[in-house]
């Protein structure tokens, strides 16, 4: 078995360098000089309050620095990865804090044997040394129904402690004030964990093994493993099996709470990583009783960098959805009602055929340059047109259509190619509203192509649909300035696509998802460009043109 990667310079100084990121990137934040302790960087502003000082083994970041804020932590001692402190740094950082003239210092302690002996030992040096300092273990876990003489251990909600803490110290109440109430609320906490992997202190092999398939419910954050393996389930179903077990009143470990949450009003939602397990797979789930003051002190500011900027509203109860703004509904108008009606069907059935009949030749083109679904695509698009003519009144009126034709597009098309089509039929359509001579379908189509160049940010010679498009539009944009016979220039501007398709065989793709092909692979001519001279073939031959 390998030891799994991890991105760091050095086993020896992953943590001292993870600290020095996060107080780096804090400028609320700073280190004790020869300890691994952050420290808030306005001690000044702590002077005749109380302090307040927690950590333990690293690997569970954002904890505990990350809770080191004005209104949260005044410090945290980091020891290795999942390891405690040393007592040393524990009472550098108590002294530090009680030198900046504070009036007491609270150690908030997950319970984990090594924390309480180490964070004890530094409060009875400080206290020998006349420091006003006191403890409060938090244990919040809820996996083991006969916990150990050890007890539960100190797990997430360590996180809601330090909030209320900070809040209560922030407001200059005294220390025996702070650790009455904490005592207090403590006992309304409950976490559970669940994980779908190990994980491995660096330069380790994994803490334990997990095989496919199986999740394990009841982890500590050290990686040993927990209380039961079970098959991997839904979402829904894991959470479900874990607060029935966090409520089980048979279990001596279980918060008190009516079974799967019935009748429980949800205040506030924390979402995200907390107090995590290096790169272990998996979640914890931190139930909380609150009541008003409770949910004051949650609501208190404070500018510890991992403290999520939340909402203060309840959350049960509150309608989640807003109704969209309504989409203007395609004007339905009758074929007699537009003189193009009686053209516009034949037209629009002539190009559908032949997408249609050359969907696996256009996703053969595909294939060596994309994802091998041009055809598929263009196919979806013809099948959409073909129902919506059998069901629906094709407006007579060109903008219109292409405004239905726009909207078909973009929700039945779907991928780039929807989203471009879309486009170039919703600016186009404007130029058709008043009047639709040549003159006006050239400046319509022009209108549709650079939409399409300025929101695709493709140019002509990028070996896209553009190439054969771009010469196409060229050539009707001549009927503005010399109206003569419209189906000599439609015809012209058909070959001038189909040329331009053909061209793309010999150009490096700069846009699409071509360009990330090498140009050595690409030659055969671009898919989206083909379809293009396809469209522009199949409408001038539904309007009387002599194929070839």
């Amino acid at each position: 078995m390998e030891v799994p990667k991890k991105l760091l310079n050095s086993v020896e100084r992953c943590v001292d360098e993870a600290l020095e990121g996060i107080v780096c990137s804090n400028g609320g934040l700073v280190l004790l000089k020869g300890h691994r302790v952050v420290l808030r960087s306005d001690l000044e502003l702590l002077k005749g309050k109380v302090a307040l000082l927690s950590g333990g083994g690293s690997g569970h970041e954002p904890a505990h620095a990350g809770y080191v804020g004005r209104g949260m932590l005044s410090g945290a001692v980091a020891g290795s990865v999942f390891a405690s402190p040393p007592p040393g740094s524990i009472l550098a950082a108590i002294m530090t804090l009680w030198q900046s003239g504070v009036s007491g210092v609270l150690l908030l302690v997950k319970n984990y044997t090594g924390d309480r002996l180490n964070f004890g030992l530094a409060a009875e040096q400080a206290r020998a040394q006349g420091v006003s300092v006191d403890m409060v273990i938090v244990a919040d876990d809820c996996a083991f129904t006969q916990p150990s003489k050890a007890g539960r251990r100190g797990l997430c909600g360590t996180v809601f402690i330090h909030k209320l803490a900070g809040a209560l110290a922030e407001e200059g109440c005294a220390l025996d004030v702070i650790v009455a109430q904490l005592t207090k609320a403590k006992k309304s906490v409950g976490t559970l964990g669940v994980s779908l992997s190990p994980c491995s202190v660096p330069g380790c092999l994994p803490s334990f093994q997990l095989p496919p398939g199986d999740m394990e419910l009841g982890l500590g954050i050290h990686g040993e493993p927990g209380i039961k393996r079970s098959k991997m389930a839904s979402a829904d179903e894991v959470v479900k099996t874990m607060i029935d077990h966090m409520t089980d009143p048979s279990s001596q470990s279980h918060l008190p709470l009516k079974s799967a949450g019935r009748g429980v009003v949800v205040a506030r939602v924390m979402s995200g990583s907390f107090m995590s397990s290096l790169e272990m797979a998996g979640v914890s789930l931190t139930l909380m009783r609150v009541d008003e003051e409770i949910l004051r002190l949650f609501d208190a500011k404070t500018t510890a960098p991992a403290w999520p900027n939340l909402s203060s509203v309840i959350l049960s109860g509150r309608t989640m959805y807003v109704e969209p703004a309504e989409r203007p509904a395609a004007s339905e108008t009758k074929p007699n009602q537009g003189p193009l009606s009686l053209v516009i069907r034949p037209v629009l059935e002539s190009v559908c055929k032949v997408l249609l009949q050359r969907q696996e030749e256009l996703n053969a083109l595909d294939r060596a340059a994309g994802d091998g679904d041009c055809g598929s695509t263009h196919a979806l698009a013809a099948n959409a047109i073909q129902d919506w003519m059998q069901t629906s009144t094709v407006p007579g009126n060109p903008c219109l259509l292409l405004t239905a034709l726009a909207r078909l597009v973009e929700e039945k098309m779907g991928g780039s190619s929807g989203a471009l089509y879309s486009l170039f039929l919703t600016a186009a359509a404007p130029k058709l509203r008043e009047s639709w001579s040549g003159a006006d379908w050239a400046k319509a189509l022009q209108a549709g192509t650079e939409a399409m160049k300025r929101y695709g940010g493709a140019e002509p010679g990028d070996r896209t649909m553009l190439d054969a498009l771009c010469p196409a539009v060229e050539e009707l944009m001549k009927l503005l300035t010399a109206p003569g016979d419209h189906m000599a220039v439609l015809q012209a501007a058909v070959e001038k696509a189909e040329l331009g398709a053909e061209s793309t065989r010999d150009l490096t793709a700069k846009a699409g998802r071509a360009s990330y092909i090498a140009s050595e692979r690409l030659t055969k001519p671009d898919p989206g460009a083909v379809a293009v001279a396809a469209i522009f073939r199949a409408v001038f031959e539904a309007l009387g043109g002599k194929s070839h």
